[in-house]
Formats: structure tokens, C-alpha cells, sequence
């Protein structure tokens, strides 16, 4: 009986997406020829800000009259990890009227398109695609859960270490959660010149925040019931 199933199952592009917009604490708008930094979006994320909404399909002489927009907002990891920068998102669109930081109240953007950049390339993301997809109940967490469990309960990355195959290499200089999601856990594990990402999946993908210390708790359980880090998982 195997304890892991042998591919972990990762977000989609849309949830990427949603998350990194739901959880950025600051981003980048490009409009009128003016760029303009947002910091502390206060719990709300980036859609706390805009509102996207469907293209204009009325008369074309005013759709021209639209100001074009780009947000920009990275994803970094909230741990020490070599490398930090998990991905980077751009979501470009429409405005009524130029960008003001300071309007009360959300700015209506009509959506163009969102992309998503990171180790693996380019994906293309449709606001179908974001309306279709629910926030992962993690995504606003999850900084204070890697946080918590590098800060407090370290000597548990050890222990997670047993479930990582192919085995680490001999001469891994430290691991460290980088990434959590309703899918599982990652762990960057860093040599002298390179690193590597593995995914410890949960048993069922996350539902409610709630479940995601006992997804946890069921992960560091499979692992202590391996009798030797070098065991295999069969």
C-alpha cells in the first residue's frame, strides 16, 4: 500500500492567480503614463481595489475613450528561502476614467486578460476563468502558517524530510517550507548551488481553513510511521 500517491495535484493557473491577488499585500498600477505603488491593501487584495468585470461591448468610439491599465503584483515567499520570488502576476485592462489612488471605494476595471510567470513559464488566465474558480481557503493564511512552523516548530521539517522522493541529496545545506496550499505542502531544498522544490500532497485537497492543521498533523503522522528516513514508501 503505497502512503503517497505518486503525483501531488497542484493549483491551476485561475487559483494561482486568485490567491496572489486575494493575499498581496501591495501592488504596482501602470495608467495615463503614471505608475503608482499601492501598499497595504489591508486584508482586502488587490480585488479589494478593483473591481473586474467583462469588456465593453457597447459603441466603439466610446470604448475608445477607455484608459488602459496594468496591475502589477508579485508573489514572494513568505519564509528565508533561497530565491523568494514564487511568481509574478500582470493584469491588464480598462478604466473609465485615469487611476486615482485616492477615489473612494473600488475602481471598475473591464478585465483584458491576467498572466501568470513563474519557474515553469507563461499561463494565460481569463476572467472565466477567475469567476470560476473559488479562493483557496489557505491563500490568506498561508505567510503565518510557513511562518509559524519555521519560527516555532522547526524541528518538524526534519520530519517531514522522510516523505521527500527522490531522497535529498547528501549535500543539502538546509530545507524550508516555501509554499502551502489547499493541495499540500512544498519544501525548497537547498544545496551549495542549486535547489529544488518538492510537494508533500494532503490526502484530500483543503476545504476550509480549518482543515488545514489536520492535513498537516496527518502528513508529520505518515512520516513517523516510517521506521528510517531511508525507507522506501511502498
Amino acid at each position: 500500500m503505497r502512503l503517497l500517491p505518486a503525483r501531488a495535484a497542484t493549483p491551476t493557473a485561475a487559483e494561482r492567480v486568485r490567491s496572489i491577488l486575494a493575499a498581496a499585500h501591495s501592488m504596482s498600477v501602470v495608467s495615463d503614463g503614471l505608475h503608482t505603488e499601492v501598499r497595504r491593501l489591508d486584508g482586502m487584495g488587490a480585488m479589494g481595489h478593483f473591481h473586474l468585470h467583462a469588456p465593453f461591448e457597447g459603441p466603439g468610439d466610446q470604448a475608445a475613450t477607455r484608459v488602459p491599465v496594468r496591475l502589477e503584483l508579485t508573489d514572494i515567499a513568505p519564509t528565508p528561502v533561497r530565491d523568494r520570488l514564487r511568481a509574478r502576476v500582470t493584469v491588464t485592462g480598462l478604466l473609465a476614467a485615469p487611476y486615482s489612488a485616492e477615489a473612494a471605494g473600488s475602481t471598475c476595471m473591464e478585465f483584458g486578460q491576467a498572466v501568470l510567470e513563474d519557474a515553469q513559464g507563461c499561463a494565460y488566465v481569463t476572467l472565466h476563468d477567475l469567476e470560476q474558480t473559488e479562493l483557496d481557503p489557505i491563500a490568506i493564511s498561508e505567510a503565518g502558517m510557513l511562518n509559524h512552523l519555521v519560527d516555532d516548530h522547526s524541528e518538524l521539517i526534519p520530519l517531514l524530510l522522510r516523505l521527500v522522493r527522490p531522497r535529498p541529496d547528501r549535500g543539502m545545506l538546509r530545507a524550508l517550507p516555501v509554499a502551502m496550499d489547499r493541495y499540500g505542502v512544498t519544501l525548497r531544498l537547498e544545496c551549495p548551488r542549486t535547489h529544488r522544490d518538492v510537494r508533500l500532497p494532503f490526502t484530500t485537497p483543503v476545504t476550509d481553513i480549518d482543515q488545514a492543521g489536520p492535513r498537516i498533523h496527518a502528513l508529520l503522522a505518515t512520516a513517523r510511521r516510517l521506521s528510517h528516513p531511508n525507507q522506501l514508501l511502498t
